[in-house]
């Protein structure tokens, strides 16, 4: 009887497979480079990784004739022997109708976070055959930011898994931007610069996304020769994978940025010297742009791409952003059309076919200076359909609507969901689940994907598995059945808890409605103490209680489960979070009636129990460790002084963000070791400096305490210390602990409110 209810839900993915309008023939060359027989035999490895022995009970065949245009298409059915039988048009296809029939036939589920893989013996048998398809061409990945946010210090291993998870999720346009250093670094040098111009260019490792658009120099560098040597195989690596599951890697190719060595080469080249970026001052910001009509933009531009091809091969899609988060020198549209006509020239000179990815972050993140005449001019210096734009933060501010369909351009709706790889719940669940639609609707759409674009990954995995799936729906999901039938498969249990957990969670955490909202973490918790804090949240607390209390029932018999146990961490996590705020709106309200007592008594309560209490929680489970973080960076290292470079820069970016503060907490996480000698640090000198300014009738004065917390946070970076990188402690225990303490006070905070 559930069998038969999860088959009819299934049949729920099943699209018809029509071709969007807004299709381009410009396009129509962007295909995989992999025969079908390499495909096929990709996807083969891939369920071996996956699913080990079990894996032999799928046949697996990619067969590009399947889809009768350009669109993806899987078809399965049972055979003889209890197997089941998949044909995709491309691997990436079949990855994903497998993972389809392994969610909901099989109760199945594979995520960042923990893989449940309980499979039934034998495989469920399927009626005629599920055909499974989409409306969307493209399936992207990645947002320039999570090349230093999250993958910084992968391996190899580490990466196939993720290039195994975007199959499964269905993407097939991946960024691919891994290495590009070492061929800049070719480039520069063939042109005459020195490595010591060189070396005061590049970023170290952790900041790398911003010295590619342009942002940031030098700071926490310079990069070290092995740093491009192993950047280099691990692209090789990481390409020939991607294309042989039938994904088209997105590649870098030049915005016009150049080290300040090239004024020195070619004095009487047009260099325009940009203003500061974010919080830096020219020390370490302040790009050299070329013009796009300068020759030399054309000559530096086409010698990085002839190198790039030669090297990585191409699949003819390439990503370049001109100013990102910087205001171009001028708005006469017609210098914006001639920018983006350079930029474009320089990859057909080389690549004929070429296509160019840009964000349109800028467009939302600027719109003093984007207005609709500069926005077209930009847009439409490339030939219609040589450009696909991504609409970055299209959940929250799409810009598709405002721009006319960015003036004829295809693009793809993305979702960006997170900002710095912060920790914390949250999603847009209502808007990505209506979102895609709309995009499809809109009249005149140039719609042609949809994509996954967060700062940072390896946090919330549910909206990142709605999001994937919605590009084989052709209509909105029932959220609250949807999720539902995710609690089922991620933790193998019908445990009416967890459904009824999730529900909760999907309703308020996951459903963020504020116009613009962008998700940066602002708790108090993990930002430097003051008087004035950010202490809103977007949900009912009361909400986000009852979903804790309720996996905490259901945990015993599940806490062995990593799926479970990561969620009943990070649930709590977020309890705790919110406890907090309430502790430090104790703790001022205290300090600003003069009550001493008081201020000892919740003070002491935040300091010394439920800081520690969430240090140990958050140390007992593999997923959040800061230790994990550190020992990658240190890894990667030749020698001690590249270690100790590594681990700066590791520190420093998820704290300090620059030398001084720059951007101050932006990446800022919940991790174990953090917990402690970071954020409890500057929270235990928070209180004590308010007891003492009570203690001696003085007032409390916020640049003083900044000063003196600025040691603290530098200290952390500096300290050399080394953090466990596997769990401590029981997480059952742990939770068990915390909830019987915090809870009850919780709901009767509520409950006087």
């Amino acid at each position: 009887m559930r069998l038969k209810c999860i088959y009819n839900l299934a049949l729920v993915v099943v699209v018809s497979n029509v071709l969007v309008h807004s299709e381009f023939q410009t396009l129509a060359h962007l295909k995989p480079q992999a025969n079908d027989k390499t495909q096929g035999r990709a996807v083969v490895e891939l369920l071996k990784r996956l699913l080990g022995n079990r894996s032999r009970e799928f046949i697996v065949s990619v067969n590009r004739s399947l889809s009768n245009d350009i669109l993806d298409v899987c078809e399965l059915r049972s055979a003889k022997n209890n197997k089941i039988i998949a044909t995709g048009s491309t691997g990436v296809a079949v990855a994903s109708g497998i993972y389809n029939y392994l969610k909901y036939f099989c109760n199945c589920h594979v995520s960042w976070s923990g893989n449940q893989l309980n499979i039934p013996r034998p495989l469920p048998q399927l009626t005629g055959v599920l055909r499974i398809s989409t409306q969307h061409r493209f399936r992207y990945y990645q947002n320039v930011c999570t090349q230093s946010y999250s993958t910084v210090w992968w391996d190899w291993p580490r990466w196939q898994r993720e290039i195994d998870w975007m199959a499964l999720n269905g993407i097939n346009l991946p960024l691919a931007f891994t290495g590009q250093e070492a061929l800049w670094q070719e480039v520069y040098l063939s042109l005459g610069l020195n490595q010591t111009e060189i070396d005061q260019f590049f970023t170290g490792p952790a900041f790398l996304a911003w010295n590619r658009m342009g942002n940031l120099f030098q700071w926490g560098g310079p990069l070290p020769q092995s740093w491009h040597v192993k950047q280099l195989y691990l692209q090789f690596k990481i390409l020939d994978q991607m294309r042989s599951l039938g994904m088209l890697p997105v590649l870098p190719a030049f915005s016009g940025i150049v080290p300040q060595g090239v004024t020195r080469l070619f004095p009487k080249a047009n260099v325009t010297k940009l203003a500061p970026w974010s919080h830096f001052n020219c020390s370490y910001s302040c790009a050299y742009t070329l013009d796009p009509r300068e020759p030399l933009f054309h000559r530096i531009g086409s010698l990085f791409l002839s190198q790039l091809i030669k090297q990585f091969g191409t699949d003819h899609i390439y990503n370049t952003d001109t100013f990102n988060e910087m205001t171009p020198a001028y708005s006469d549209p017609a210098y914006l059309s001639a920018v983006s006509r350079a930029v474009f020239d320089t990859m057909t000179s080389v690549d004929p076919q070429a296509i160019w990815l840009m964000q349109g972050w800028l467009f939302v993140h600027d719109t003093a200076f984007w207005k609709p005449a500069q926005i077209q001019a930009l847009l439409h210096g490339v030939p219609i359909g040589r450009m696909i734009v991504l609409d970055l933060f299209a959940e929250s501010t799409p810009a598709f609507s405002f721009t006319k369909s960015f003036y004829g351009q295809p693009f793809i709706w993305c979702m960006l969901h997170n900002f710095g790889g912060n920790t914390g719940l949250f999603g847009t669940v209502e808007s990505i689940n209506s979102g895609p639609f709309e995009a499809l609707r809109f009249p005149n759409s140039t719609l042609v994907g949809l994509g996954l674009a967060p700062e940072g990954i390896e946090q919330n995995p549910v909206v990142y598995e709605l999001m994937s799936e919605l590009a084989w729906r052709k209509e909105p999901v029932n959220l609250a059945k949807w999720v539902s039938l995710y609690a089922v498969r991620r933790y193998g249990s019908t445990n009416e808890n967890l459904g009824a957990a999730w529900r909760l969670l999907f309703s308020s955490v996951y459903n963020c409605t504020v116009p613009n909202y962008k998700n940066h973490n602002h708790s108090p918790l993990v930002h430097r103490p003051s008087l004035r804090m950010n202490t809103e949240v977007w949900y009912q607390r009361a909400d986000l209680y009852e979903a804790w209390r309720l996996l905490y029932q259901a945990a015993q018999p599940l806490i062995s489960r990593e799926t479970f146990r990561y969620d009943l961490v990070d649930v709590t996590r977020q309890a705790l979070q919110l406890i907090t705020t309430d502790y430090y709106h104790e703790i001022r309200d205290a300090f600003q009636a003069q009550k001493l007592p008081e201020l000892l008594t919740v003070g002491g309560v935040l300091v010394y129990d439920l800081l520690p209490e969430l240090e140990h929680l958050l140390s007992s489970d593999g997923h959040f460790l800061l230790g994990t973080w550190l020992e990658q960076a240190r890894s990667l290292a030749l020698d001690e002084a590249e270690a100790r470079m590594y681990d700066m820069n590791a520190r420093n970016q998820i704290t300090l963000w620059g030398p001084e503060g720059n951007i101050l907490d932006y990446a800022n996480k919940e991790w174990g070791g953090l917990m402690e000698d970071y954020y409890s640090q500057r929270w235990s000198l928070f209180v004590n400096t308010l007891v003492e300014c009570l203690d001696r009738g003085r007032p409390f004065r916020q640049d003083s305490f900044n000063q003196a917390v600025f040691q603290v946070e530098k200290g952390f970076v500096f300290n050399h210390w080394k953090y466990p990188s596997k769990p401590q402690g029981d997480t059952y225990e742990i939770v068990s602990r915390i909830f019987l303490k915090y809870y009850p006070q919780a709901l009767k905070r509520i409950k006087s409110a």
